[in-house]
């Protein structure tokens, strides 16, 4: 027996299930998953520099006749959507797993989906485990659920099972998985209309074919109980249920499309009122009362339309008493997130703050540029918008109606992700303004993993390689590459030089008959540890300047009088270039 959590169980049922590829992208809750799936013996594993990618590597080596696995969080799949889609018509080769992971609550996503809808919309089978024994049971099943029925198979989590560690009973032995032989057919894979039509009709008898095994399969499973509540439930949800209503009956589905109309109205019709406990969307509801099977609202309340659904909501939906608990603690500081002592997007923000410049952003660290004591972001939708949406921002005449320039902001893993499309966009029709590219050497938010603008791979990223060791060459020069694309005017900027900053940043904005690109480069804290000497304050004013670079070394005294904390600061001299009146010195 192991302690896992559900993505170190779910490399493990890869790695057992004779999985030869693994791709995908980080993000968070999915990373982990292909992070422990490469330091396995066996297996090769890499990062994508986005989810289409990662997905389509994945579906060439199934092609190719061996064992895939792609991973990518929920919003993840909506970039792979494309040959998601497109894989559900072609089927596979060798098997092919998807590992999807949604994110209830947002607690690290720009939204919330409940990605089985795309499981339903393509055809494919959808497996949801509910603790790390299933993920790792269900991980090598997938595969032969794969193969069987010549179709991708998705593996839905949620964050709850993805970072939930639980005891798993584990073989721990590799499957040998001779790859299958390889046939051209252009039938089969080459979705051209008429032979994406034929497919077609290969993909509704696959469908007839998994309805009846989702009839028989265990994989669904009733559990009788009190007859009076039934509840229909999957995943980690169906754990909160068995916690709330121990004494309801209780139809667990592991495979969730496609779903068993026959097992449903069978468990409908042994229980008095049929109920359905799901989280973020009605994905079951919808699909039960399309059967004609009434789903009954819980006596006492609705549960929540959004977030996660906790043992606490179902026991207060179904009017039952909280069991007693110790009371929270009060009066706790607030933890309002922050940039790292150090980082290098904070100075950049500064002057952004200082410009009253209107800022489209995009998905990182540098989303805190929205919050205090920045608030100088405007938007942040998905990866790579930010550089399309400065286009179209200039396109309304933002900056001359308001201004105030218009400047669009993306880290170096972004750009590479699908900012490189949205900056060739701009290019190509003629675009003007101003747009930067934070490089910190890494894809910070989810963990410090490689990209390839510095060039380390998930298999170097194991070895414990630093984005600063890297061979020179490896890594995409982003500087190149703008100036390849077309940029007017492309400046390398040094992001811990508060001057430069504003230097580069005034002289961008100051035009309006080019397009300009500004990359600031320095290293993440994540990656480079290095300290330097503290500053010292002597003769401080009280102006309060320096705090508001939002750095969590900086404080105040009871005199409001600036101190530096020694246990956090780590001598980047930020503070040293914000203080207007030269009270903070450089350290010796």
């Amino acid at each position: 027996m192991q302690l896992l959590s559900g993505n170190e169980a779910i490399a493990q049922g890869v790695w057992e299930a004779g999985c030869a590829v693994g791709s995908g992208y980080p993000g968070t809750p999915s990373t982990e998953a292909l992070e422990n799936l490469v330091k396995k013996d066996g297996v090769y594993c890499e990062w994508a520099p986005n989810e289409k990618v990662g997905l389509e590597v994945a579906l060439g080596a199934a092609m190719g006749g061996v064992r895939a696995f792609a991973a990518m969080k929920h919003v993840g799949l909506n970039v792979a959507a494309d040959p998601f889609m497109s894989a559900a018509n072609t089927g596979v080769n060798g098997g092919l797993v998807l590992l999807v992971a949604d994110d209830p609550s947002c607690y690290s996503s720009q939204n919330e989906q409940d990605s089985r809808y795309y499981a339903s919309f393509a055809r494919i089978p959808c497996l949801d485990p509910c603790d790390s024994q299933e993920a790792y049971e269900m991980s090598k099943s997938a595969f032969e659920l794969s193969e069987r029925f010549d179709t991708p198979v998705m593996l839905h989590e949620t964050m709850r099972v993805a970072h939930t560690r639980t005891m798993v009973d584990v073989d721990g032995e590799r499957a040998e998985v001779e790859p299958r032989p390889y046939e051209s057919n252009i039938g089969k894979f080459v979705m051209m209309p008429a032979m994406a039509v034929r497919r077609r009709a290969v993909t509704d008898e696959r469908e007839d074919a998994l309805v009846a095994f989702a009839e028989q399969t265990d994989l669904n499973r009733v559990e009788m109980r009190d007859t009076s509540v039934g509840v229909i439930c999957a995943g980690a949800l169906y754990t909160h249920v068995r916690e709330a209503l121990p004494e309801a009956s209780t139809l667990k589905l592991g495979l969730t499309w496609p779903l068993p109309p026959a097992k449903i109205a069978e468990f409908a019709a042994s229980v008095d009122k049929l109920y359905v406990v799901e989280e973020t969307c009605t994905y079951f509801a919808e699909k039960v009362r399309a059967m004609g099977v009434e789903v009954s609202v819980p006596p006492a309340g609705a549960l929540p339309r959004g977030g996660e659904i906790r043992p606490t909501h179902i026991r207060a939906a179904f009017g039952l008493a909280e069991p007693p608990h110790p009371a929270p603690a009060q009066d706790l500081p607030a933890r309002p997130p922050a940039f790292c002592s150090g980082c290098p997007h904070r100075l950049v923000y500064v002057q952004l703050r200082e410009m009253n410049a209107i800022v489209t952003g995009d998905i990182g660290c540098y989303t805190l540029g929205a919050v205090a004591p920045f608030r100088a972001v405007d938007s942040v939708i998905d990866m790579g918008a930010s550089l399309s949406m400065a286009h179209g921002m200039e396109l309304a005449g933002a900056a001359e109606r308001t201004g105030r320039p218009v400047v669009g902001v993306i880290g170096d893993s972004t750009f590479a992700h699908s900012g490189i499309t949205s900056l060739l966009g701009t290019v190509y029709n003629g675009g003007k303004g101003t747009l930067c590219i934070l490089d910190n050497r890494t894809t910070a938010m989810t963990g410090a993993q490689g990209n390839p603008c510095n060039g380390v791979t998930l298999d170097e990223q194991a070895r414990g390689v630093s984005p600063l060791e890297v061979p020179a060459g490896k890594p995409l020069d982003i500087v190149e590459l703008c100036r390849a694309l077309g940029v007017d005017e492309v400046t390398l900027v040094d992001s811990q030089d508060a001057a430069e900053i504003r230097r580069a940043l005034e002289e961008a904005v100051a035009h309006t008959d080019k397009l300009s690109v500004l990359v600031f480069r320095s290293p993440c804290r994540l990656i480079d540890r290095s300290r330097r000497p503290q500053p010292v304050v002597e003769g401080c004013q009280g102006c309060g300047t320096c705090i508001q670079i939002g750095c969590p070394a900086l404080g105040c005294d009871e005199d409001e009088l600036a101190v530096i904390d020694p246990n956090q600061c780590i001598g980047c001299n930020q503070c040293v270039q914000s203080c207007p009146f030269g009270c903070i010195q450089k350290g010796e």
